[in-house]
């Protein structure tokens, strides 16, 4: 099968498609022939080394051989291991591997997939799980979001934003999305309440608190996120698009400052990084099959673009998710 890798950290041109075994199957994984998949910063980044601390996973000084970028994925069930009985052959799936979706076909732990909504195209089902559980977890299990709170999301328009405003309209929140101008009429069709546009006005200065803040772009230090929310209001922090491309920690910088705060003031600070999970991705996909929740592509690639693609969402403008299509 076809295959992108990489034998150099460095730009998207250092990606190679090659000809790879298709990998075997553990007890617990599942097969998919991949029809799609999604770009995520995790991508380019690891692409990169930037962080520097990805190296511990991918190798000090250069990529381990045989490694395949992508995360994200949707397919077709092609076999499963011996432990799986819930999913057969010719299932369509989505969700998650640690790497390896760039490729013809991944073997998957059957913990990060879920049976793909019938209303979803392969390339929606692919934009989902990063992103998606993102918004989920950070929202609902850290920032512990209630129907009637005052929510802000900080970087509506990208692929954890998008989901991230509708998923909280879903829990009865009310929502305002900052963005660029371009994306005013995006972010307001996925149902923000407000929407602010930050080459105008800056969230951090105007009457009225939030609730709980998802910060996704990390453009602004803890002490002006936090004069955005109520005395007893919660800030999550995800990570950052706008973190440092180099040095040690990268979008993790945010998330220590953070950490380093927290302890000192009523309001709370956490952050969140995403644990795919089947329950959560069939939670999403029951929102998905009821419209509740749509996944927005800004762009869909060809496989043989691939690197163009990881090149685009590099750039950090796409609105909603990247898409690339087998």
């Amino acid at each position: 099968m076809q295959a992108w890798s990489w034998d150099r950290y460095g730009p998207p041109d250092v990606l190679a498609l090659k000809d790879v075994d298709v990998p075997g199957l553990a007890p617990d994984e599942v097969l998919v022939r991949v029809r799609a998949a999604s770009v995520n910063p995790y991508d380019w980044r690891h692409l990169r080394a930037h962080p520097h601390l990805v190296r511990l996973g991918t190798g000090l000084r250069r990529p381990k051989p045989g490694l395949v970028l992508g995360a994200d994925l949707a397919g077709v069930v092609e076999r499963t291991g011996d432990a799986v009985t819930d999913l057969a052959p010719g299932d369509e799936v989505f969700g998650e591997v640690r790497m390896g979706a760039f490729a013809e076909a991944a073997a998957v732990p059957r913990d990060r997939l879920a049976v793909k909504p019938a209303r979803l195209s392969f390339a929606q089902a692919a934009a989902v799980s990063m992103a998606a559980h993102t918004a989920l977890q950070g929202l609902r299990d850290v920032g512990g979001i209630a129907a009637g709170q005052r929510v802000l999301v900080n970087g509506a328009s990208g692929g954890v934003g998008t989901f991230a405003v509708q998923l909280a309209r879903t829990f009865g929140a009310e929502v305002t999305g900052v963005c660029s101008t371009r994306n005013v009429e995006l972010v307001r069709s996925l149902g923000a309440d407000d929407v602010v546009d930050y080459t105008r006005a800056d969230f951090t200065e105007r009457a009225g608190r939030y609730d709980l803040l998802l910060d996704i772009v990390g453009d602004r230090s803890t002490r002006r996120l936090r004069r955005a929310l109520t005395g007893r209001g919660t800030l999550v922090i995800v990570g950052g698009i706008a973190s440092p491309r180099r040095g040690l920690l990268g979008p993790a910088g945010q998330m220590v400052r953070g950490a380093a705060v927290a302890p000192f003031v009523r309001q709370r600070i956490a952050h969140v990084g995403w644990k795919p999970n089947a329950a959560d991705l069939g939670f999403l996909a029951g929102l998905m099959e009821k419209g509740e929740v749509t996944p927005v592509i800004d762009r869909t690639y060809p496989f043989a673009d691939l690197p163009e693609a990881v090149r685009y969402v590099e750039g950090g403008h796409a609105r909603g998710k990247v898409a690339v299509a087998f």
